[in-house]
């Protein structure tokens, strides 16, 4: 069941998405701009059929605790940043419809993500690299960056992330679940042996066995409680280690 909003005749955008409960809302963005879009349930859906060449799959976002949906390795990587990235509190995939009037025709474009940031703030993203822009996607992009400086969004166009950032991210995102939180006495331990900073081996193995202080020292990586150069060299034994900001997300 749609629930209809009076839409002025002025309104140059407009949008259509699922609440959390499930219920379709549509209207001006302007009147609408402040629902929670984070929450919001994909407008369509992620097909997967023989021979595909793109690879659509799902998420589990330790940020949200669910699964968020993405439709290629690209936008997975995409996803896997924002999960990483401390000041995002809340995200979707495809979340709303936006729609526009171009050469008196109506246009409508489904951003790839919606983000809600710590501070209240929101970001559009689409997903796409430079060299994959055809005309009529850039001006998709062009108005959906256009009704985000309305309503006061930030909005990003992005492409692939770089090689020994996304290697490093995908490393640690595998101990993003906190069931890799581990033992308590071990987590202070780590706590307490990087505070100084150390490689990254020589500081796991003087906690406990690797096999049990490693999974847990990634954890801290990931939740960026310990942190590291993540953009200079791929993690190995002599990664140098130091403490981070601290705190829980």
């Amino acid at each position: 069941m749609t629930a209809a909003v009076r839409v002025p005749r002025q309104a140059e955008f407009l949008v259509e998405f699922s609440d959390s409960a499930g219920q379709r809302l549509s209207g001006d963005l302007t009147e609408l701009w402040n629902a929670r879009f984070e929450d919001a349930a994909p407008v369509r859906s992620f097909p997967s059929f023989k021979k595909q060449r793109n690879f659509p799959g799902w998420w589990w976002s330790a940020t949200v605790d669910r699964l968020v949906g993405f439709e290629s390795w690209l936008e997975r990587d995409q996803l896997m940043q924002l999960d990483f990235d401390a000041d995002v509190v809340g995200m979707a995939s495809q979340p709303m419809w936006l729609r526009w009037r171009q050469n008196n025709r109506w246009r409508r474009h489904a951003p790839d993500y919606f983000v809600r940031l710590a501070d209240g703030g929101g970001v559009v993203i689409d997903v796409r690299p430079d060299d994959r822009i055809p005309p009529r996607d850039a001006e998709a992009f062009t108005a959906a960056a256009r009704a985000c400086e309305l309503v006061g969004w930030q909005y990003r166009r992005v492409g692939a992330l770089d090689l020994v950032w996304s290697r490093n991210l995908r490393w640690l995102s595998r101990y993003r679940h906190p069931r890799h939180r581990g033992d308590d006495d071990v987590r202070s331990a780590l706590l307490d042996g990087f505070r100084d900073g150390l490689p990254l081996r020589t500081g796991a193995s003087a906690v406990a066995d690797p096999l049990v202080s490693l999974p847990v020292l990634f954890h801290l990586l990931w939740r960026q409680v310990l942190v590291t150069d993540l953009n200079a060299a791929v993690l190995n034994s002599a990664t140098i280690v130091r403490p981070g900001p601290g705190g829980q997300r």
